[in-house]
């Protein structure tokens, strides 16, 4: 699904910026001691509030994608269970 790679790799590129940023800032504000955990949690948070506003377009290519193809295999199993019947 090219849909869904995109979106995962958009997410993961804004986290990635993200930590980037905060551990950055951290580092420039405390020095290097505990560099790891603080800001990771941090940009988990922005990146997760940052990625509904950005990536919303994407999101619902994504769910657009997902529905088509539950929309077919919903349909198979109808005309399947059809055929079953008729016999």
């Amino acid at each position: 699904m090219k849909e869904f790679a995109i979106y995962t790799g958009l997410r993961l590129g804004l986290f990635v910026v993200t930590y980037a940023v905060v551990g950055g800032l951290y580092v420039l504000a405390f020095g290097t001691q505990g560099v790891v955990l603080w800001p990771f949690l941090v940009s988990v948070i922005i990146s997760a509030v940052l990625s509904v506003k950005l990536l919303k377009r994407q999101r619902e290519a994504f769910a657009l994608r997902v529905q088509q193809r539950a929309a077919r295999a919903s349909a198979a199993f109808e005309e399947r269970r059809a055929r079953e019947d008729a016999d």
